[in-house]
C-alpha cells in the first residue's frame, strides 16, 4: 500500500474559503484567526492547514478527526442545558503552539512529525444525523481551535440549528471581528481558554493578550452565551497577581460570565511542573469571588474541590445545580430562575 502523507490527503479534502480578502495578484491575507496571515501564492498560513491555491484561500473541509458525544460539562459549560449530551467534532491544527496542549495529536498534526490522527471522512448530513441518533441536544466544534476551521463548522451548524441543535465552539479566543461576524448567526455557546493575562507569555503561545481580550469583549457583546477556562500552570500563570488580574478582566466584562479555573497535569512537551494542587485552584477561585465574580468553579480534580463544582444562586445562596466531575446529581433551576428566592440565573437554561 503507498503511504499518502498527511498533508496530501488533507489538502484533497479543502474548498474555496470565505474568511480571506485578495492583497495582490500573489498574496492573500486570511482572518480566520488573530494572526491575519498575508499567505503567497502556493504557501500555508500558520496554522498549516489553510493555503494559497492560484489566489484562492482553501480551507479544511469533509473530514472529522474526531467525533464523541460527552456531557456539556465536559466542554466545559455549566450554565448551558445541564445533563445534555454535546457530540464533539473537531479537525487537524492550530494556530498556536502551546507546549502543554491537552489536545496535541489533533491540534498540533502538520506541525509536529510526533503528532498525527487519521482524518474520517464525513458530510455535514452525516454528523448532523449522527448527533440525533446519540440523542445529542448540542453540537460542538473543538478538539483543534474551531476558529480556522470555521468554514466547515458552518456548514455542519447550517443544518443542525434548524433542526433544533444547539450550536458552540470550545476555542482558545484568538479571533477577529471578521470571523465573529461570519459565526455568530449559528454559534449558541462560546467556550474560550484565558490562557494568561501576561502578553509576554501569551506571545510564547503564539499570540498575543490583546487578541484574546477583544475576543472575549466581543463575543460577549455579541449576545453568545459565554464561559472562560484557566488552566492553572505551575510556575507559568498561578502567581497571584496574574490570577487577580484575569479574574479582574473577566469581571470587568461581566460579573455573570461563569470562571472555571482547572488543574494541569503534565502533558506534550511540558513535562516538569507539577500537577495543580486542589489548595491553588481554590486559591484561585477565591480570587475570582473576591474580584466579584458570581459563579466561578474548580476542575479536574473531581472530589477534591468542596462546594466549587457546584452551582448557587448569586442571590440567595441556594444550591441549585449539583456536580461531581461532569456528571449532574440534581438541577434545580426553575425556569432559568433559582427556586428559592426567584433571582434570574444567567445561562441558558432547558426551559428558558
Amino acid at each position: 500500500m503507498i503511504h499518502v502523507p498527511l498533508r496530501e490527503t488533507l489538502q484533497q479534502h479543502t474548498k474555496e474559503g470565505l474568511l480571506f480578502r485578495r492583497v495582490d495578484e500573489d498574496m492573500i491575507e486570511c482572518f480566520a484567526c488573530g494572526h491575519r496571515c498575508k499567505i503567497r501564492e502556493g504557501r500555508d498560513g500558520i496554522c498549516h492547514i489553510r493555503f494559497n491555491k492560484q489566489g484562492t484561500l482553501m480551507v479544511p473541509h469533509g473530514y472529522v478527526a474526531g467525533l464523541q458525544v460527552d456531557p456539556i460539562e465536559k466542554k466545559p459549560f455549566f450554565h448551558a442545558y445541564p445533563g445534555s449530551k454535546a457530540m464533539s467534532f473537531g479537525m487537524l491544527g492550530c494556530d498556536l503552539h502551546c507546549a502543554y496542549c491537552q489536545n496535541w495529536i489533533t491540534s498540533q498534526a502538520l506541525a509536529d512529525p510526533s503528532a498525527g490522527s487519521d482524518p474520517q471522512f464525513a458530510s455535514p448530513e452525516q454528523i448532523v444525523n449522527l448527533a440525533r441518533a446519540h440523542k445529542a441536544r448540542v453540537l460542538t466544534s473543538t478538539y483543534n481551535e474551531p476558529l480556522i476551521t470555521s468554514e466547515w463548522a458552518m456548514e455542519i451548524f447550517a443544518l443542525a440549528k434548524p433542526a433544533g441543535f444547539v450550536c458552540s465552539y470550545v476555542s482558545n479566543g484568538n479571533g477577529t471581528p471578521e470571523v465573529i461576524d461570519f459565526i455568530k448567526p449559528y454559534v449558541d455557546l462560546y467556550k474560550i481558554d484565558l490562557k494568561s493575562f501576561n502578553d509576554k507569555s501569551y506571545r510564547k503561545l503564539g499570540t498575543t493578550l490583546r487578541n484574546v481580550t477583544d475576543t472575549i469583549s466581543r463575543i460577549h457583546a455579541e449576545g453568545i452565551w459565554l464561559e472562560i477556562v484557566s488552566l492553572i500552570v505551575p510556575t507559568f500563570n498561578d502567581s497571584p497577581d496574574e490570577l487577580r488580574d484575569m479574574a479582574s478582566f473577566i469581571a470587568s466584562v461581566s460579573v455573570d460570565i461563569p470562571w472555571h479555573v482547572t488543574a494541569f497535569h503534565p502533558d506534550y512537551k511540558m513535562t516538569e511542573p507539577d500537577q495543580t494542587s486542589s489548595t491553588k485552584l481554590i486559591e484561585a477561585a477565591n480570587i475570582g469571588h473576591t474580584a466579584g465574580l458570581r459563579y466561578v468553579y474548580a476542575g479536574n480534580l473531581p472530589g477534591k474541590l468542596g462546594n466549587l463544582e457546584n452551582t448557587y444562586c448569586h442571590a440567595c445562596q441556594h444550591l441549585l445545580v449539583e456536580r461531581t466531575g461532569f456528571h449532574v446529581i440534581s438541577n434545580r433551576i426553575d425556569n432559568g430562575r433559582c427556586p428559592t428566592c426567584k433571582t434570574p440565573i444567567p445561562g441558558r437554561w432547558s426551559s428558558s
